[in-house]
């Protein structure tokens, strides 16, 4: 099942669930958000899915109508944008068969002669996939910001004027909501793009955190249960004509990764903080494609375009340089 958020003619906030012919939204009625369908299936202790289909009514909408429209939302969201983490791993996936086979020669060396990225690369391969019941290496891990940060398909992405870059990192996201007890209840996964600054972090990689504070998009579509093992996507950009100018296919699923999701979710979960009932998280998952790689350069006016078929439309933000005044802190 593939649910959407948008808003209909109205202003008002709306749930839909995308039909078979991926062009036609049924309306879900008496919930008017991912989150509220969230916190009222925790409380029936029923699946989201049970939830979403004994909810779902007669009405229908056309999906190219919201997305041309500019209607569209980000498949969860918390109504307080700071009760929503927005975080991500990486060094999680295997990438392409090439760049694969890459990393194995490099891993050939000893310990030595590696760089911390290839080691915790290696960490990764060798027990970022634990058996049930132990605990595997933890990954990298960083934070992007919180729900302000999130942009929906369609909306501009916003590229602070300070930025060296503005790149793409396609991924999948998993989304959650903590319940009352403080349990993490995972909805389900969508495709997310881990906007990063990446020539910020090749300057030092002691600047990563630095150059993921940044703004990400996630949607259209929430994919509810669990994630296939492998997923297969395009991720392109166009340029102001709407021509594509690069293109490259990116893998994901845990066929695809260094990591199992469970042991990604315990190295996040396992500290309280991000169990606090109620909050949202927006977790993504690590990426082995990037256009910065090809040594490609996103110009303001284009346009990134993620796409895998089990996701249903694609996610589409156009780049956009964005200033503000140079902050004046005040001492009280």
């Amino acid at each position: 099942m593939l649910l959407i958020q948008f808003k209909d003619i109205q202003g008002e906030r709306r749930v839909g669930a995308l039909q078979a012919d991926g062009k036609t939204l049924r309306m879900v009625e008496g919930y008017g958000t991912t989150y509220q369908m969230a916190n009222a299936a925790m409380a029936m202790q029923c699946s989201l899915q049970t939830l979403a289909t004994q909810a779902l009514g007669d009405a229908v909408v056309g999906y190219d109508a919201l997305a041309s429209e500019g209607r569209l939302l980000t498949p969860l969201d918390h109504p307080d944008v700071a009760h929503c983490y927005v975080t991500g791993t990486g060094l999680t996936h295997l990438g392409s068969a090439d760049t694969r086979d890459q990393m194995h020669k490099k891993l050939e060396g000893g310990a030595e002669t590696l760089t911390d990225s290839m080691k915790m690369f290696r960490m990764g391969l060798d027990g970022g996939k634990p058996a049930a019941g132990e605990t595997g290496v933890q990954p990298e891990w960083f934070y992007k910001g919180n729900g302000s940060i999130a942009h929906a398909s369609g909306q501009p992405m916003p590229m602070p004027d300070f930025a060296l870059d503005g790149g793409e990192e396609p991924e999948v996201a998993a989304l959650y909501v903590v319940g009352p007890d403080g349990s993490p209840c995972r909805l389900g996964f969508a495709i997310g793009n881990e906007f990063s600054d990446h020539v910020t972090e090749r300057q030092n990689y002691l600047f990563l955190a630095h150059s993921k504070l940044r703004a990400c998009s996630v949607g259209p579509a929430l994919l509810v249960g669990e994630l296939p093992g492998h997923v297969a996507g395009q991720s392109r950009i166009r340029d102001r004509q709407g021509e594509v100018r690069w293109e490259k296919p990116f893998l994901s699923g845990e066929d695809n990764m260094s990591h199992s999701i469970a042991n990604l979710e315990y190295h996040h979960f396992k500290y309280p903080l991000f169990c606090q009932p109620g909050d949202v998280h927006v977790h993504f998952l690590g990426t082995g494609t990037l256009s910065c790689a090809d040594g490609i350069r996103v110009e303001p006016g284009e346009t990134f375009e993620i796409e895998a078929p089990l996701f249903g439309p694609p996610l589409s933000n156009r780049l956009e340089v964005v200033s503000r005044p140079k902050p004046v802190i005040k001492a009280l």
